[in-house]
């Protein structure tokens, strides 16, 4: 070990993933085994991603963590498994450039500082806590020289969130529900990667950024308890739906994309109506933009457009094509205006190019856009919707090697 202060930092990024085919329901609480297998697609991490930095130092007298800014406490389970369990396959580490040598015995009795923060509202159904608790393995991996590959980092990923274990991968990812025990197989992979099926856009209506009323955890475990739907969903619909979601990604047939995708969503929000206490994550706003796309692909005579709904309001639209998408946007800022005082930037965020593709330049454009022709007395509800953000399949976690991007003080390991 080093004699004088020293700190040894890594910085990583990792995208949120959005399920299309639910993973709803643990047959084990405390290691996280689902009660079936699910897929989803990575979201372009320029638009959806959590920054995470991890430090060590022998100056550090207890484990830390700050989220956004505000230090949080380490003591759940959650965080402590995933500490543990990287702790566990931690090897040897020398930097010489900085003269740190760390053996490995040594990691049980170093801490570690750790800064994260989400670019995207935490706790309102954009699955924060998949892109956060996968960032914090991936880069404790990194920091402490695990030799593990992404597949069985996803395993350790997944104690923190279910669905974190599918945030390792960029693209569209499989988490196995495994069948052991202790939780061994319970892992996902990578199905294809980001480029395979590059041609889909993607645009989230945040209809709600608060917190939501009844937590993931907490709704799950009533669904398991009470809910009939949610056994019957487990054992005879989602191996079915799974196979058959696998080849529609391999051979890019969106119309069986997008059936199932929106099949699957619905019934996991009749699971959640099926538990008691009955689960409302959605509102008015999201059945509107569920009954706008839906009329859309009928006029269509063949699906443009796939939604799907996490535990929450927000509404992820998987578009087939730009034209697509750039109609999509169009009937969304009809029927779902920003408020007047809004700036149209702050309004619709990600890639913004899909604006000028659709001929919208500032609101006096929006307020131009003709109602569309499938919805009869089209309403516009200004406000509803608090903002879009469009995006797109993207690519897995990665180091961050600029200094500049890092969260922590290089010197001191604590926030900037």
């Amino acid at each position: 070990m080093a004699e004088k202060p020293w700190v040894r930092m890594v910085t990583a990024q990792t995208p949120t993933n959005i399920a299309v085919i639910k993973y709803w329901g643990k047959r084990d609480e405390t290691l996280i085994l689902p009660v079936n297998d699910s897929i989803s697609v990575t979201l372009d991490p320029a638009h959806l991603c959590t920054t995470t930095t991890v430090a060590v130092s022998s100056s550090f007298d207890q484990d830390r963590m700050w989220l956004n800014g505000k230090e949080i406490s380490l003591s759940g389970g959650r965080f402590q498994n995933c500490l543990r369990e990287i702790r566990a396959r931690a090897c040897d580490v020398e930097d010489e450039e900085k003269g740190i040598k760390i053996a490995k015995k040594d990691w049980e009795k170093l801490h570690v500082h750790i800064a994260s923060f989400n670019n995207f509202p935490t706790a309102a159904g954009l699955a924060s806590s998949a892109a956060g608790f996968a960032c914090l393995v991936f880069a404790l991996a990194k920091l402490m020289n695990a030799k593990e590959d992404n597949s069985e980092l996803s395993a350790i990923a997944r104690q923190g969130s279910g669905s974190a274990c599918r945030s390792l991968f960029g693209g569209f990812v499989k988490w196995i529900m495994g069948k052991a025990e202790d939780g061994r197989d319970s892992l996902a992979v990578q199905l294809v990667d980001e480029k395979h099926w590059d041609e889909l856009v993607i645009i989230i209506a945040v209809v709600c950024s608060r917190q939501k009323e009844t937590s993931s955890t907490t709704g799950m475990r009533d669904s398991v308890e009470t809910s009939l739907l949610l056994k019957h969903r487990a054992k005879e619909v989602v191996p079915k739906r799974i196979t058959e979601m696998e080849e529609a990604i391999k051979t890019r047939d969106f119309e069986s994309f997008a059936q199932l995708t929106c099949a699957d969503s619905n019934q996991f929000h009749a699971v959640c109506l099926d538990t008691c206490p009955p689960i409302f994550y959605m509102n008015d706003t999201s059945h509107r933009i569920i009954s706008c796309v839906e009329k859309w692909n009928r006029s269509e005579g063949t699906p443009q457009v796939a939604y799907t709904f996490d535990a929450g309001p927000n509404a992820v639209l998987i578009a087939h094509n730009r034209k697509a998408a750039t109609q999509l946007l169009q009937k969304l800022l009809f029927c779902f205006p920003p408020s007047s005082d809004t700036d149209l930037n702050s309004y619709v965020i990600g890639d913004k190019s899909i604006l000028k593709d659709a001929g919208i330049e500032d609101m006096k454009d929006v307020e131009a856009l003709p109602p569309p022709p499938e919805i009869k007395d089209a309403q516009r509800s200004k406000g509803d919707v608090s903002y879009f953000i469009c995006t797109k399949p993207g690519r897995g976690p990665v180091l961050l090697s600029d200094e500049s991007q890092a969260l922590l003080h290089p010197e001191t390991g604590l926030p900037k």
